[in-house]
């Protein structure tokens, strides 16, 4: 499977990111492990995860993501072929926080959990603007030198706060962030384009985003309000349902009839075939499901379904 450079990093994914949300929330280890397996299996090499995965389900800490992502690694015994991405600064009971001790408390947690020494790529998950931007990277530059972190990234920053970190990067030769996580698919295309995409590209930056199928709207299951009790994610997809939404749906009927595949994978090699985005974030729940991703990675999309795709999907 064809791999990418993320950013200025030496990581090289595949251009499909695991979303490890899922795990410890709506599927358990055992189903979680068989999903590893296949994704692993199937060229991938890229799972992302976080902290704060998933304290919002009820009996929950947060780091039950992590814990299993830990246990599959020391089950398989592999962890140097994959690259593990995690998170710090979500609301862990004390509210977002990216300060120094934080993270130098925070980091140790996650290494336990995922029961490696080191962390491919560590994200500021959200944004904390009482603390100064120098002082989180100064933090990452200690972790970075003591070998518990290859590279940084940031996720949910302002467009204004992500070009102030990197600007104190290059002035202070402080660690740069290196990847940019933002919120990016076929509906919600307007701020990335706007404000983040020139940044990403005076910078380099490498791009894994995340909600690339809208929350599950751009799979195409769900078409009607009767539809959003499909799934404990339904609820967040009503405000999709509308003009704008349908177009899009019918352009992905289109291209996926045409590509002899699902609307999901069309909507995911759609944000593959963007020039800046690197690998975007995407969940399953079943094995089955993740063939929708092994197709999405395969799909050669033409310059005519970009375009009807582009069109169906303007926000202009």
């Amino acid at each position: 499977m064809e791999k990418r450079k993320l950013g200025n990093t030496d990581l090289h994914v595949a251009p499909i990111a695991f979303g490890g949300n899922v795990f410890g929330w709506t599927i358990d280890e055992q189903t979680s492990f068989g999903i590893l397996d296949r994704f692993v299996d199937a060229g991938f090499n890229l799972i992302d995860t976080a902290n704060v995965y998933s304290r919002w389900k009820q009996g929950n800490q947060g780091g039950e993501s992590e814990t299993i992502i830990g246990n599959w690694l020391k089950s398989r015994q592999n962890r140097d072929q994959v690259i593990i991405a995690t998170k710090v600064g979500a609301d862990m009971g004390n509210g977002k926080d990216i300060s120094k001790a934080n993270i130098l408390k925070e980091v140790d947690n996650s290494l336990r959990r995922l029961q490696t020494d080191y962390i491919d790529l560590y994200f500021s998950h959200y944004d904390d603007e009482q603390t100064p931007a120098t002082e989180t990277l100064e933090a990452y530059d200690e972790l970075i030198k003591a070998g518990k972190v290859r590279w940084i990234g940031a996720s949910n920053f302002s467009a204004a706060r992500l070009k102030e970190s990197l600007e104190v990067s290059k002035s202070t030769g402080l660690p740069k962030y290196e990847v940019f996580q933002p919120e990016y698919n076929l509906y919600n295309r307007e701020q990335y384009e706007t404000a983040y995409e020139p940044i990403i590209k005076e910078y380099q930056l490498g791009v894994t985003n995340y909600y690339a199928l809208a929350s599950g709207f751009l799979s195409g299951k769900y078409r009607s309000e009767e539809d959003l009790n499909k799934s404990q994610r339904g609820g967040g997809i009503k405000s999709f349902l509308n003009e704008r939404g349908f177009k899009i749906l019918d352009a992905l009927d289109q291209v996926a009839e045409r590509q002899g595949t699902q609307p999901a994978s069309v909507a995911i090699a759609w944000l593959i075939a963007r020039p800046s985005v690197t690998a975007p974030i995407a969940s399953v729940t079943s094995t089955d499901q993740l063939k929708d991703l092994e197709h999405a990675a395969n799909i050669q999309l033409s310059a005519d379904d970009i375009q009807l795709l582009d069109t169906a999907s303007n926000w202009k």
